[in-house]
């Protein structure tokens, strides 16, 4: 008995441009940087979990999150490592200064 195969388009995977949605492929440092981002992020929203006042819990996440857009354009590897580091900078300032004030837990 023989057994037939067929080929099925639906088994095949598209191509990464198909994938990417019109957008161009990252670099690695762009991708590096994109990834430390988005860590920052991620950390803002966790450390402001813990604001007991909603208001201000609400307030310091709509400033975060202004400033990444604000700033979501940004192509310079330099200007985009500026932004992390001053983001995190300012972030913590931010986040020393309600630990101390018993805002934060």
């Amino acid at each position: 008995m023989m057994l037939r195969t067929y080929a099925t388009v639906a088994g095949k995977k598209p191509p990464i441009l198909s994938r990417l949605r019109g957008r161009n492929a990252l670099s690695l440092e762009h991708f590096i940087q994109r990834q430390r981002a988005l860590a920052l992020w991620r950390e803002i929203l966790r450390s402001t979990a813990s604001i007991a006042d909603d208001s201000t819990r609400k307030e310091m996440r709509h400033f975060a999150r202004v400033e990444f857009e604000q700033h979501k354009n940004v192509t310079d590897l330099g200007h985009i490592r500026y932004l992390i580091s001053t983001g995190k900078t300012q972030f913590d300032t931010m986040k020393t200064a309600l630990f101390n004030s018993g805002i934060l837990r």
